[in-house]
């Protein structure tokens, strides 16, 4: 098999198992190699869109260069108010799950990931913003033991994306092909470009 058939083969399987229904909303981190780190873990899943909602930092600058990186991968969809964002997701029937440690979080390993959802992920210091947890479905935190209960954004959307894939994978969400046929065959047409 030549070089340009194995290509083209894993960009059809890559395609096939795509999630269109699982999306991360990255809210006003600031530092690009989190954002990056977190478009890796998004590719890596399934994850074919996030959105990113800036609303008090500037989006950083991502590169492209790297042959790791994710941003050639993975389409974002830029906000930059959180009305307009949940308002969006929620139409196009995706439950807004946002990250919040503290009382009346439930627990990552209680949500149900199965279904179409959008889990937002916040800011380094502030983490997600109270604008957004009042609008959300749910609200979540990855249960800790430790002394210090936060991780890295980056780390902690990775534990919630393999959760996701984790329940998705038992219960047949990668077994057949979720994006219709048309958008299989243009989404490889795009990546062959790359």
């Amino acid at each position: 098999m030549s070089l340009t058939d194995r290509r083209k083969e894993k960009l059809e399987r890559v395609a096939s198992l795509r999630q269109p229904d699982l999306t991360v909303v990255i809210e006003n981190v600031h530092d690009p190699h989190n954002v990056s780190a977190i478009l890796r873990t998004c590719d890596a899943v399934g994850v074919q869109e996030v959105q990113l909602l800036y609303t008090r930092e500037e989006l950083p600058k991502l590169g492209k260069k790297s042959s790791a990186s994710a941003v050639k991968w993975v389409d974002r969809r830029k906000f930059k108010s959180v009305d307009v964002c949940v308002e969006t997701l929620k139409g196009e029937g995706f439950a807004v799950c946002a990250t919040r440690v503290g009382e009346g979080a439930r627990s990552l390993y209680d949500l149900d990931l199965t279904r179409p959802t959008a889990i937002v992920v916040g800011n380094e210091h502030r983490g997600v913003s109270d604008e957004m947890v009042g609008q959300a479905d749910q609200v979540f935190e990855i249960p800790m033991f430790g002394m210090i209960q936060s991780l890295n954004v980056s780390v902690a959307c990775a534990v919630i994306l393999f959760e996701a894939m984790r329940q998705r994978a038992a219960s047949g969400g990668y077994r057949a092909a979720k994006l219709d046929a048309g958008a299989t065959v243009a989404l490889i047409k795009r990546w062959s470009k790359k």
